[in-house]
């Protein structure tokens, strides 16, 4: 079934709709929401407002097409008990997308989302795709500054070529980045292609064009890149601080094997009775 979004007529143009998608936090729970007014499962798809158009996203986005602020705010407000882990400040992505029956699904540069009309699978490829690169925005900015506390670290260990700052500093720093390598990891495959495209093939070009728009891949490609690159500066702090540990315990065995001998040869000299 095919469902529409109500938009607004521009003499000099086709009608045009805003969509936001805002990253709420690292989940939404979206078990168990029931409505009468559900237009697809995956992502969840409802109406909102007059006639605007809400897609939830489990990794902690929910996008909004074509609703007014105030009706935004309402949406949002009705999430709050659904999201898991609430961000401060949320991310945010915003595209315009105009209909124009006459031209193919296109994305012309630094230009609106061209469609042919508003229908539920459209909408549904575009909050797609305007999900994953809010998601992505985030994660990214994490990675970066993880990667910012990092490098005076590894800098001060390749010039001085001991361990910088204290242990507690390191096993701070270890648990951050594990922490944010675990989050970014675990929240959205982006490489994954929106379950609509399983029943609509035709809506391909669109979404590889938006791909292509937002830089999905190679976002994510940089994004790998940066947690593996975290996951190995982890690892190389993590066993520096084992050897170090290791090295300490070994040199008290030494010096109670040394204290030992000591100890045996003074009781020998003095003719003392050993243990």
């Amino acid at each position: 079934m095919t469902n529409t979004v109500s938009t607004t007529e521009n003499s000099a143009r086709g009608p045009r709709i805003t969509a936001r998608a805002l990253l709420l936090g690292d989940r939404l729970d979206v078990a168990g929401l029931e409505r009468s007014d559900v237009l697809s499962t995956s992502p969840l798809a409802f109406r909102a407002g007059q006639e605007g158009f809400v897609a939830l996203f489990r990794f902690g986005v929910a996008v909004l097409v074509g609703l007014t602020p105030l009706e935004e705010d309402d949406v949002i407000r009705g999430l709050r008990q659904r999201i898991i882990g609430e961000f401060a400040r949320h991310e945010e992505e915003t595209a315009l997308i105009e209909i124009s029956a006459d031209k193919d699904d296109q994305i012309p540069p630094g230009g609106p989302i061209y469609v042919r009309n508003l229908s539920t699978e459209r909408l549904a490829v575009i909050a797609d795709a305007l999900a994953k690169s809010a998601a992505l925005s985030r994660d990214e900015r994490e990675a970066s500054a993880v990667f910012d506390v990092m490098e005076p670290f590894a800098r001060f260990l390749a010039e001085k070529g001991k361990r910088p700052g204290g242990r507690r500093e390191i096993l701070k720093l270890v648990g951050n980045a594990l922490l944010v390598r675990q989050r970014v990891s675990g929240r959205v495959a982006v490489e994954e292609k929106p379950d609509v495209l399983w029943d609509r093939p035709d809506l391909e070009r669109l979404y590889a064009r938006l791909e292509d728009e937002y830089e999905l891949k190679e976002r994510a490609s940089s994004l790998h890149g940066k947690l593996d690159v975290i996951g190995d500066t982890t690892q190389a702090l993590t066993d520096l601080i084992d050897t170090e540990r290791s090295l300490r315990l070994e040199l008290i065995i030494v010096l109670l094997i040394v204290f030992e001998i000591v100890i045996t040869f003074y009781q020998m000299a003095t003719g003392a009775p050993g243990h």
